[in-house]
């Protein structure tokens, strides 16, 4: 395979599918397991409406039990198709490989995931990339620079498919929380993005949402929409700790050119009220939507503002359903429906 052909597709591109990884412990939602469980369920029901869902279990035995759920909520289970690997998390977005285009065919990349550099258990998850690529029958490549692993979780970057790439300094840049390059400069992440995901064009924005448990992921803040707009999240309330950094990122994103020179179209998307579970508040974000071939999945946080957001994206996908899903259990584990998804593109 040719190494300089490759091209990262955008999230509306065909899609074969999605991954999805069943939730088979709490650790990730402690005392909510079995209300998560059920939403995801929900979540696995929309996505099979419209295509494949790959879904990852951790074992025959779960599998069971899920096929069960799965045929309990009426789900089209013709529509889903299991690989069964024990995990350590369900965060297929930052775990799972990432798909690309080479030449004509697919490549699927292993991005090395490390527990977002915070956590230690994240052995089984490292297995991931090859075991769907396997089960797609595509091959596997390990993304390497400079003769070492490279480690960028899938919920860093969004692209346009064009050549323009977003992401975000204190999640690849912070000098000393959750490191995940050590020494890296933007030049070198810029070098690595060209030469795996075809990207010309690097927007870069500032600090990600407060709660984010992976320290700035884009998936929270920003998103594009179609090949020259781009969603943002913007805090109204000047006395929120969102309120700052999310005007910077407006700031560069409105200073901001695509790969052919031009200034991106920027729409707003506001923002839920705060979402506090015990003593930690919670990353709830619109910005975490998940496109699929025909429809857009966006959280839903039973708020005033869910309504806004849901017509706002309405009209940045004029040719597709955009269908709410609630997401109150979900974020307690930091994060919903684009973190816990990876797209297959066709």
């Amino acid at each position: 395979m040719s190494t300089n052909n490759r091209r990262f597709p955008a999230e509306w591109e065909k899609q074969q599918g999605i991954v999805l990884c069943f939730p088979h412990n709490g650790n990730d939602w402690p005392g909510k397991y079995e209300a998560v469980q059920w939403a995801f369920v929900e979540f696995i029901k929309k996505v099979a409406t419209f295509e494949t869902v790959f879904l990852v279990v951790a074992d025959e035995k779960l599998k069971e039990k899920v096929a069960d759920m799965l045929e309990r909520a009426r789900v089209n289970t013709e529509n889903v198709s299991y690989i069964v690997h024990k995990t350590n998390r369900s965060w297929m977005r930052d775990s799972g490989p990432i798909i690309v285009k080479n030449g004509s065919k697919r490549e699927a990349l292993n991005f090395n995931f490390n527990g977002w550099a915070k956590y230690k258990n994240y052995q089984l998850d490292k297995f991931v990339p090859g075991k769907v690529a396997d089960f797609i029958d595509v091959p596997l490549t390990q993304v390497m620079y400079r003769g070492k692993p490279v480690i960028v979780e899938g919920g860093a970057i969004d692209v346009n498919g064009k050549g323009t790439l977003l992401t975000s300094e204190e999640c690849l840049m912070h000098p000393t929380i959750q490191v995940r390059n050590p020494g890296f400069t933007k030049e070198d992440y810029e070098a690595v993005f060209k030469e795996y995901l075809g990207v010309t064009n690097v927007i870069w924005l500032g600090d990600g949402i407060e709660g984010d448990d992976t320290h700035g992921h884009i998936d929270d803040l920003c998103r594009f929409v179609n090949e020259d707009t781009i969603v943002t999240i913007v805090e109204t309330d000047k006395n929120d700790s969102n309120y700052k950094p999310l005007q910077d990122n407006l700031k560069r994103l409105q200073n901001a050119k695509l790969e052919n020179g031009k200034s991106p179209v920027i729409v707003a998307l506001p923002m839920p009220k705060r979402v506090d579970f015990e003593d930690l508040r919670l990353p709830a974000s619109y910005a975490n939507f998940l496109i699929l071939n025909n429809c857009v999945l966006v959280p839903t946080f039973n708020d005033s503002n869910d309504r806004v957001a849901l017509n706002i994206l309405a009209e940045c996908f004029p040719d597709r359903e955009v269908i709410g899903i609630s997401c109150i259990d979900f974020i307690w584990g930091f994060g919903t429906l684009h973190c816990l998804s990876q797209q297959i593109p066709a």
